[in-house]
């Protein structure tokens, strides 16, 4: 398979000495920017998929009208916040 390649940006001196001071030991600026532009997608498609749920989930709440009130579920995350900190702080006595 052929590889293909992504078009070069331009961007002004310094931002490109603030890049390159990144750069881990061997790395070039080549694999930095494609590992970013790897990320990115990997990042969008999983944000895309996290939407689609969250709509699949909205539509079968309205299509069976099963909802749980947002005051009951913040609720209940105070309480598992607050017993996490009562342990922590049990803890570190």
């Amino acid at each position: 398979m052929k590889t293909a390649t992504i078009p070069s940006v331009r961007v002004e001196p310094d931002f490109r000495a603030e890049v390159e001071s990144v750069l881990a030991e061997g790395e070039t600026l080549s694999e930095f920017v494609e590992a970013s532009v790897r990320a990115s997608v990997e990042r969008r498609r999983v944000q895309a998929e996290f939407i689609a749920r969250g709509l699949r989930s909205r539509d079968e709440a309205r299509r069976t009208g099963d909802y749980v009130d947002a005051d009951v579920v913040l609720q209940g995350l105070q309480r598992k916040l607050d017993a996490a900190r009562a342990s922590l702080a049990k803890k570190r006595k």
